[in-house]
């Protein structure tokens, strides 16, 4: 029986991180991995789709191409290159992770990975042949899967999860998709800008519900503008598939109604992927499908961890990343490792126009019985976002009136999922209004927006 000093089950975003950090520190590792290096993230999530979302850019750029003193004919989707540009870069970088473990001398074992109590990890091919090997640390970073509604066939043809929706064989006239989270609003974006009929069904009053209301009032009408529809307070009831279309049932405040669609997508959210990993072998604890840790993402059963999406949320890449190399370091024994702060967590959504995040929304701020400054900045007061043709969004900051801690700050414009890590190195460095307004932002950039928001804050806004 082999033996290592880590075995990491799963190779998605926070399994593959925490292997190379692992290899780094001195430890003999192997990841055991059933599908595909990469996992969910980068082979059927965060990078296939922002590649479909680049195209969706480019498309709404011919659109507007006249606005910019450019005639341009009508603009053609080829779905089958949008496609397989997608595939190939999702496929490009997963044989760099190849690489990555090569450099790194860390082993990879093909097949289904099933803990067995006592260090043991029973390992099953795709052929059905198994064999054994033994870790003194066990990582579990298996990821999810999409949520689905009970009785309701996910066939890949008419009723689509996330997987589906990347890889269409050709564009439908009409779509509806239920959910209006982050993957949701993503598809909603990508299939609107490429001519489909978009409609999106969400339960809760507002979109995007884990975003500042503000910012999801500025979002809906955006999208409304585009000629996305949205149906608020509005629950799925049943979908029946008819030849080339499906009928959806659902509830709304004014009573049952009948929508049609060529294509349906489910975003309804994830579940963790925490069967059959043996863990009834073991005194790991599972709550909702989620695994419990502590702040080092220890579970209850001795050397064996949890990392990523199967240890709660918020279900994200990066998180999952962060998780791995904490958990890693605290089993190599360095000093002074850091817990995840989750309200330093940012999260993106790349829709146009993108919406990023961190920390608190102003709710939850009053909540929570904090006195708040809040401060706000448009792009239309922005030169560079003029000059780019983006005048619409915000950026909003809030603080904590008291001591000028930066609480959250809360974005929607163009690329704003890249502004947003200004903010984040602003909360780990526990950066007050007074380092925010004393930084010098360069001019003419889209992140002159952050600094007027904090400047508009404490009453001291320039361009506005």
């Amino acid at each position: 029986m082999q033996e290592f000093d880590l075995v990491v089950i799963g190779a998605g975003p926070g399994g593959y991180v925490a292997a190379i950090r692992a290899a780094q520190l001195g430890l003999k590792t192997v990841v055991v991995e059933k599908e595909h290096l990469g996992g969910v993230c980068l082979n059927w999530g965060c990078i296939p789709t922002k590649a479909l979302l680049r195209t969706a850019e480019i498309k709404h750029l011919i659109d507007n191409a006249e606005s910019f003193g450019i005639k341009v004919s009508k603009a053609e989707i080829m779905i089958d290159k949008v496609v397989e540009r997608s595939r190939k870069i999702s496929s490009q970088l997963a044989g760099g992770i190849k690489g990555l473990f090569k450099k790194n001398k860390i082993a990879t074992i093909d097949g289904h990975g099933r803990l067995k109590g006592k260090g043991i990890v029973e390992i099953t091919s795709a052929d059905g042949k198994r064999e054994e090997i033994k870790g003194k640390h066990i990582i579990l970073a298996t990821g999810a899967r999409a949520r689905t509604i009970p009785g309701i066939d996910v066939d890949g043809e008419t009723i689509w999860v996330a997987r589906h929706a990347m890889v269409p064989k050709a564009l439908p006239k009409s779509l509806i998709i239920v959910g209006s989270g982050a993957i949701g609003i993503e598809f909603a974006s990508f299939y609107n800008l490429l001519g489909v009929d978009v409609t999106v069904i969400e339960m809760l009053p507002r979109i995007l519900p884990q975003e500042d209301e503000e910012i999801s009032k500025i979002a809906l009408k955006s999208f409304e503008k585009q000629g996305i529809r949205f149906k608020l307070n509005t629950s799925v009831d049943k979908i029946e598939k008819q030849k080339d279309s499906a009928k959806v049932a659902v509830k709304t405040e004014q009573g049952l109604e009948t929508l049609t669609a060529e294509k349906i997508i489910l975003a309804i959210g994830i579940v963790g992927n925490t069967d059959d990993l043996g863990l009834e072998n073991t005194q790991v604890k599972v709550e909702r499908n989620q695994i419990q840790v502590n702040d080092w993402c220890e579970t209850a059963e001795p050397n064996v961890y949890a990392i990523g999406d199967i240890a709660g949320a918020p279900w994200l890449a990066h998180k999952a990343s962060h998780e791995g190399i904490i958990c890693v370091e605290k089993i190599a024994g360095i000093k002074d490792v850091h817990t995840l702060d989750k309200s330093r967590i940012p999260g993106c959504t790349y829709s146009i126009p993108q919406v990023a995040s961190i920390g608190l929304t102003e709710a939850k701020a009053k909540e929570l019985g904090k006195e708040i400054k809040v401060g706000r900045f448009q792009p239309m007061g922005n030169g560079k976002a003029l000059a780019l043709g983006e005048p619409e969004g915000l950026v909003k900051t809030i603080f904590d009136a008291k001591t000028g801690e930066l609480l959250g700050a809360h974005m929607i414009g163009t690329e704003v999922t890249e502004l947003i890590q200004g903010f984040g190195i602003a909360k780990t460095l526990e950066t007050t209004e007074a380092e925010l307004m004393h930084t010098i932002f360069p001019h003419p950039t889209l992140s002159e927006m952050m600094h007027e928001s904090v400047l508009n804050a404490y009453g001291q806004t320039i361009h506005m």
